[in-house]
């Protein structure tokens, strides 16, 4: 299509927008900034990718404007994930993010979900949209990332991420240390789970352990041909942003 990448931009912004309950045009140029361009505004709403009201005051997505920005923010968040725990990127990963949501293809996409646990949110702490790998719960590709439930009894891991989504269950995790980076160890599962972080015994119950995921060891990792095909595609998510990081 033609100005594929300019569309996919303007599509990104409205999905920003539904997330924050926005809907005037006004809203969308300030979204897009100096570089709001009517020719591709147009072509959105020729393309029967978003609409606009009977006044000319609001614009929302179509049903076919929405699934392709799900698509596109599902990538962009899925590759910031993989840049942030992953590579250790804490700065440009927007920039990386963005030229890596126009690259892929959904199955690389489903592929790198699964590799990394399917994380629920960004690093930024937004919703990341669920693919059919999430939905049917793919483990054709083993992940990298589990559950902290996921560990037995005596196994040490490092935290990936958190998924709470109450700040004050998150604020209570980080007070107890347990954050991304820093390594624990499973003692106890029931009644309820026990680890060990940063010297201190910390008792957790099933919800919150669930939502802590961790990086698998290597040696708890099949050597099947699944992880071989794992560490193929996650190469090939590894090129393309080594060569974005060359760009900026």
């Amino acid at each position: 299509m033609k100005n594929s990448v300019e569309i996919d931009e303007y599509l990104e912004a409205l999905w920003h927008m539904k997330e924050d309950a926005k809907t005037s045009i006004t809203e969308l140029k300030a979204e897009i900034g100096d570089n709001f361009s009517k020719e591709i505004f147009y072509e959105c709403l020729n393309d029967n990718l978003a609409a606009v009201s009977d006044d000319d005051k609001t614009v929302t997505l179509t049903t076919k404007g929405e699934e392709r920005a799900r698509r596109i923010i599902r990538a962009h968040r899925l590759a910031e994930r993989l840049l942030f725990d992953v590579m250790g990127m804490s700065k440009n990963i927007e920039e990386g993010a963005c030229e890596f949501e126009h690259m892929v293809t959904p199955a690389l996409v489903d592929s790198i979900c699964t590799m990394l646990g399917h994380p629920k949110e960004s690093p930024q702490g937004l919703p990341i949209p669920p693919g059919e790998c999430c939905e049917n719960a793919t483990t054709t590709i083993e992940s990298s990332v589990i559950h902290l439930t996921e560990l037995e009894i005596g196994q040490t891991a490092r935290v990936a991420y958190v998924n709470c989504r109450k700040d004050h269950e998150l604020h209570r995790l980080n007070g107890l240390q347990i954050r991304p980076g820093v390594y624990i160890k499973l003692h106890q599962t029931y009644p309820s789970f026990v680890i060990e972080c940063e010297g201190s015994n910390i008792a957790l119950d099933d919800e919150i352990a669930n939502n802590i995921c961790v990086w698998r060891e290597k040696k708890y990792m099949s050597k099947t041909n699944d992880a071989v095909k794992k560490r193929s595609i996650f190469g090939r998510g590894i090129g393309i942003f080594k060569k974005c990081r060359n760009v900026n």
